[in-house]
């Protein structure tokens, strides 16, 4: 995709080339929206494809169970829109709970997700060792079981998009990277690449972790903090068995199939922001010894690969999905804090629906970057 020339104008430019990029780009194209994607990397190399490519509606935030329902109903058809195969594995989520409190969390979270129509539901310790057979269930309390979730392969969700979107007429260009926006009074005009300027009316700001630099083109604050998080891919298992996508809440410990392996990772609480992602050399031991304790059958298997990536966080681990108020047609797409890859395809419709003036599917005002101003916060706490 790299190549061909920038076109000299476009209703639409989509920065940034990961799941909410590639999204938006295939469902504006759609529209009959003329779209320029521009990535200054590789598709898909930013945060997407270090993703653990979990798919799910199992949140606190009602906004986030909309989202991942919707996005949920938008993986299980997207062999025929946009057209490509994501490895999609509806093994279900299960978050293992050892704290008397995480009980009572989820069991609420629960409560509200079967309120909006998700199929979920607490389960004890002996339907939870059933449901992930590499549970050790010492100090397990119960846990939140979700049978309609599960993963996928995030680099082929991208490649969809992006095919789709160049099908449907869209430019997208990588190795193009944005090193300014410029703006008549509070309208954008045009955006400034590293292979020249194309005139635009609309920018939609889908950079992650990088986002922030974006949007200052603009005199736009996105309060968005990169983490490094790191994960392993396990050798082959010797008896392969069905599993759910498992996450021991406490401590962020997680595991799931991933072909023949089992892909495995957590999140460090010691961990300092920044863009760093080199691989920690202590990262396999601390790893093994969450293992030790929760997944022991793990310390069994060795590594075959593994990667560390960056989430995108904000102060309340919720997104940023809106409108600037300051800068008229710069939307915004980032700091979905882990949660990012699994509501891709249903911010790409909101994103679309915002840019045409039609009323999205459900309101996201509430995650608007306004509402630190307003002190009115949304914290999620079904994350990791």
């Amino acid at each position: 995709m790299t190549g061909a020339a920038l076109p000299d104008r476009a209703d639409v430019v989509v920065v940034g080339g990961g799941v909410m990029g590639a999204s938006a780009a295939f469902h504006l194209a759609e529209a009959g929206v003329s779209v320029l994607l521009v990535e200054r990397g590789e598709l898909s190399g930013g945060s997407t494809s270090r993703a653990a490519g979990g798919v799910r509606a199992n949140f606190s935030d009602a906004l986030n169970i909309a989202l991942g329902q919707r996005s949920l109903e938008l993986f299980g058809r997207f062999g025929e829109r946009p057209g490509q195969e994501i490895d999609l594995h509806r093994s279900g989520y299960l978050f293992v709970l050892t704290r008397p409190e995480d009980v009572e969390l989820f069991t609420a979270s629960v409560a509200l997700q079967n309120s909006l129509g998700v199929e979920s539901r607490m389960v004890d310790v002996d339907e939870a060792c059933r449901l992930s057979p590499l549970l050790d269930p010492d100090g397990v309390l119960g846990a939140a079981w979700s049978p309609n979730d599960g993963h996928c392969t995030p680099e082929s969700v991208v490649l969809g998009y992006a095919t789709g979107a160049r099908r449907l007429g869209a430019t997208v260009r990588t190795g193009v990277e944005v090193v300014g926006i410029s703006t008549s009074g509070d309208e954008i005009t045009s955006v400034d690449t590293t292979e020249g300027s194309v005139s635009t009316g609309c920018v939609i700001d889908c950079a992650g972790a990088w986002s922030p630099e974006i949007a200052a083109y603009v005199g736009v604050d996105l309060p968005v903090t990169p983490y490094k998080r790191e994960l392993l891919i396990t050798e082959p298992m010797p008896d392969p068995v069905d599993m759910a996508f498992t996450i021991d809440y406490a401590t962020s410990f997680y595991w799931h199939r991933e072909g023949p392996g089992i892909l495995t990772g957590f999140s460090r609480p010691d961990m300092e922001p920044g863009f760093d992602t080199s691989r920690d050399a202590d990262f396999p031991e601390r790893l093994a010894q969450l293992a030790a304790v929760r997944a022991p059958r793990l310390l069994d298997l060795g590594v075959r690969s593994g990667w560390a990536g960056l989430y995108e966080t904000t102060p309340d681990h919720n997104a940023l999905l809106g409108e600037s108020s300051r800068i008229s047609r710069f939307l915004y797409a980032t700091g979905f804090s882990g949660h990012g890859f699994l509501q891709g395809p249903a911010v790409g419709e909101i994103l679309r629906d915002m840019y045409l003036g039609v009323t999205p599917f459900i309101d996201v005002t509430p995650l608007d970057v306004e509402r630190f101003a307003r002190g009115d916060l949304r914290p999620e706490r079904n994350i990791v």
